[in-house]
């Protein structure tokens, strides 16, 4: 069976930023709803590593999780306030990801998220071939460092950042070329991206075999997996909505068989309700949804 998890920044951004809910509170919930672990969204006030700078505190929090029998599937780094491709020099953004890094040792985190921070609207100032080889070579060089700390690395394409067409994510996870990064699938981002175009610049581009054909394209490439509905829009007219399992238009019972080749190195699969406005409400019908999912399909 797969191990469920789910993403804390559901529970810390969007409509909790003003009245996020407690990190103790998230615990004790998750617990009581049988999940394995959770996905850290580090930043806010929940732990990331500027409120914990010092192993005492990390030790604190990681023990927390355990005593409240969960364990961590990942981080999501924040590193929106960096520059990955408007800008000659990243070596802010690279100091800032081996901060997070850093966290994900001292936490017992396994894999660490990034995307290409910049919304789509960037080639308006950068020409599309100097920002992505921008992004690859920034991100060779923190794939490796990553290895070398024994933490994966995995890309989360969406809408509302560069690079959202089918060929520019299966183009740069090849250009990158290494074997501790890959493409984290969000079935909702996939669906955004490979049935609807959403926010991509020029000309549309999409499968006509939707997410389950860009699931298959990027076979052996994925290392990470969200899963969440989707119903086709956008939330704020930026990113995917995610909404909660049955209230979509994904068939799961073909996506997660393909899913289940797709050579993800672990046994997570991570809820994601992100911006969702009732997430918190959500959240046992969702762990419900994918322990059905989990019955049929984990084993």
């Amino acid at each position: 069976m797969k191990k469920i998890s789910i993403g804390t920044w559901a529970y810390s951004i969007g409509p909790y930023a003003n009245n996020p809910v407690p990190w103790e509170e998230i615990l004790s919930k998750l617990s009581s709803l049988g999940f394995d672990g959770l996905e850290l969204g580090g930043f806010g006030v929940h732990p990331n590593p500027d409120i914990m700078p010092d192993k005492e505190s990390r030790e604190s929090c990681k023990q927390g999780v355990a005593d409240a029998g969960l364990a961590f599937s990942g981080l999501a780094a924040n590193l929106w306030a960096q520059h990955l491709i408007d800008t000659d020099d990243t070596s802010a953004y690279i100091d800032e990801f081996r901060k997070n890094l850093e966290f994900c040792v001292d936490l017992g985190i396994p894999g660490i998220r990034v995307d290409t921070v910049q919304p789509p609207t960037i080639f308006d100032q950068v020409d599309a071939d100097t920002a992505r080889k921008q992004v690859v070579d920034t991100w060779k060089q923190c794939a490796r460092e990553a290895a070398d700390k024994g933490v994966y690395m995995t890309w989360e394409f969406e809408p509302g950042f560069a690079f959202n067409k089918p060929s520019d994510i299966l183009r740069i996870v090849d250009e990158v070329g290494d074997d501790n990064f890959g493409v984290q699938f969000d079935t909702c981002h996939a669906h955004m991206v490979a049935v609807v175009g959403a926010r991509q610049p020029g000309e549309k581009e999409t499968l006509p075999g939707g997410a389950l054909e860009f699931a298959q394209r990027l076979r052996g490439k994925i290392n990470h997996l969200h899963l969440i509905d989707s119903d086709g829009t956008l939330h704020d007219d930026e990113t995917s909505t995610h909404a909660p399992f049955g209230e979509g238009l994904l068939d799961f019972d073909t996506l997660i068989p393909e899913l289940n080749q797709s050579g993800v190195p672990h046994d997570w699969w991570t809820i994601d309700l992100c911006f969702w406005p009732d997430a918190w409400a959500v959240t046992e019908k969702c762990k419900k949804a994918v322990d059905e999912l989990n019955a049929k399909y984990g084993g």
